[in-house]
């Protein structure tokens, strides 16, 4: 979806707070339910789905890193 979802605000805050080009936030079971939202500055070009696949490699490493533990 392109334009404001119902994390929109949140999603803002974090950018801003983190002086941030772009932000993406997902809420599990929050209180507007589950969701995600995602800002890119205006011209700002990224490849979102890229960005998710090292974030899940990332994420599986770390699985496979604890279990070794």
């Amino acid at each position: 979806m392109i334009g404001p979802g119902k994390y929109d605000e949140l999603c803002t805050q974090v950018r801003e707070q983190a002086k941030a080009p772009a932000a993406m936030i997902i809420v599990i079971e929050g209180d507007k339910g589950s969701g995600f939202s995602c800002q890119l500055a205006e011209g700002y070009g990224i490849d979102l789905s890229y960005i998710l696949r090292l974030v899940a490699d990332q994420i599986e490493r770390d699985l496979k890193k604890k279990k070794g533990s």
